[in-house]
Order: C-alpha cells, then sequence, then structure tokens
C-alpha cells in the first residue's frame, strides 16, 4: 500500500468531518428556530439548546481544560452555562494561557479530536458502524438501513444514540478555537511542498499510513453512521419547524418571492 491507495480514505475522512460539521450548524439553528417558534423566548431557546448539547459541551470544554494542563499551560475559568455573546450563544469556555503556536494548536483541536475518538469508540463498540458500512460498501443498501433500525432499537441504543449525537454537535471547533491552527496549518503546507520537491523518501509516510489504515477505516465508518444519524435529526426538524412555524413568517416570505 502506498500513499496513492490511502488517499481515497483520507479524502472519505476529510468529507466526512466536514459533512458532520455542516450537519452540526443545520441541528444547532433549526433546534433554536423549533424552540424560539415554541416558546417565543430567546432565552429559553439558548437554555434548550444548551441542555440538548450538554454531554457534548462538557466533553468540549473538558477536551480544552485536560490538554492544557497536559501540556504545562495554566487553566482559569471552567464554565458550562449558556451565554448569549452578541448575536453568537457561548454554551461554555475554559480560560487558558497562550502559548506556543503548536501548544494553542492542540489546546483548540482537542474537542475536535476528543470528540472523534469518542464517537469512533461509541461506533464500534454500540453500534458496530464498521460493520455497517462493509454491507453498504458492498451495495447493500437495504440491509445497510435494516441494520441502522436495529442498531438504534436495542435497549439502550436510543440513549447511546442522543451521547452520540450531543457530542458530534459540540465537537467543532468555535472560531476561538480555530484561530490558532490557520497558521499552523499554512506551516505544514509549505514544509510539506519543500519535502515533496526536494525529492525526499515518502515511505515513512507509506508505512505510517498502512498502520493506521485501521483506525481511520474505524473512524471513518463511525462518522458515517453519525452523519446518517444527524441528517435523520435534520429532516425531522425540519419538518416540525415547517408545521409550527408562525403564519406571518410563512407570508411575507411567499411575498418576497414575487
Amino acid at each position: 500500500m502506498d500513499i496513492g491507495d490511502a488517499l481515497p480514505l483520507l479524502l472519505l475522512l476529510a468529507l466526512a468531518l466536514m459533512t458532520l460539521a455542516l450537519l452540526s450548524r443545520q441541528v444547532s439553528q433549526r433546534v433554536q428556530r423549533v424552540a424560539y417558534y415554541t416558546t417565543r423566548s430567546e432565552r429559553l431557546t439558548t437554555f434548550f439548546l444548551f441542555l440538548l448539547l450538554l454531554p457534548g459541551i462538557f466533553v468540549h470544554e473538558c477536551a480544552h481544560w485536560l490538554t492544557a494542563r497536559a501540556l504545562g499551560l495554566r487553566t482559569g475559568n471552567f464554565r458550562v452555562w449558556p451565554k448569549i455573546q452578541g448575536k453568537t450563544i457561548g454554551l461554555g469556555s475554559v480560560n487558558v494561557q497562550r502559548g506556543a503556536l503548536w501548544q494553542d494548536s492542540l489546546v483548540g483541536m482537542a474537542p475536535l479530536l476528543a470528540g472523534t475518538a469518542l464517537i469512533a469508540l461509541i461506533g464500534y463498540q454500540v453500534f458496530a458502524a464498521n460493520r455497517l458500512s462493509a454491507i453498504v460498501a458492498q451495495g447493500r443498501w437495504g440491509d445497510g438501513l435494516v441494520g441502522f433500525w436495529e442498531a438504534l432499537s436495542t435497549a439502550d441504543g436510543a440513549l447511546w444514540a442522543y451521547l452520540l449525537f450531543a457530542i458530534a454537535n459540540a465537537m467543532m471547533p468555535s472560531p476561538s478555537d480555530r484561530e490558532p491552527i490557520k497558521p499552523l496549518l499554512v506551516y505544514i503546507a509549505v514544509v510539506s511542498v519543500a519535502y515533496i520537491l526536494l525529492g525526499l523518501p515518502l515511505n515513512p509516510f507509506a508505512e505510517g499510513l498502512v498502520w493506521l489504515t485501521p483506525t481511520l477505516e474505524l473512524v471513518t465508518s463511525a462518522l458515517l453512521f453519525t452523519i446518517v444519524l444527524d441528517g435523520l435529526v435534520v429532516v425531522g426538524l425540519w419538518i416540525i419547524e415547517t408545521l409550527i412555524r408562525p403564519r406571518e413568517l410563512v407570508v411575507v416570505r411567499s411575498r418576497s418571492r414575487r
């Protein structure tokens, strides 16, 4: 196996993460709309979103805190509670001492890495997501769908599905988390291009990919399982939103299209 053989798996993993990020935004927006149409209260809407994602928020902030402490950075206030900040909603925060670029990047990426690891663990141990992905890869879509529902229908399937949902939709890095990552990615890209142009050996990377392939397949399968789960939630929220949307909003929108 060489790097070329591993590219499809790496691309699928990257695509799965991007898709999950888009779905996570849709979930947040539609949950807020449904809650607001129901309660007509911004505070209650914020609190409902907070309660819905509470396990994932706790994992997110704990990942920041534990990573910072492991890297020798001082930590301050640890908050897991909703707070409206202008046009955005803060569901939690941890004050962390600034460090070197690589330290700040690891702290910023910690929720995504920890969340992905937990998703992979739940997907493998509880829902056998790797087996379902193998079935779908064989073109047996019907069997895959049946297996998906059977996994959710187990005694504690709903509880694990909720934990998977909460973690997945709270693990994405916030704008402040992504801030130190951008220059690090530019640095890595420049070093990688220079490495290739200099004709340095790629065998170590190929061997590393061979070693990581089973793990990458497991993670990708769990992410795909979560994407299906999130997609179903988004569809359900869209139906509820359509049914309870205030009539005056429908009239205004229909007029604006003329």
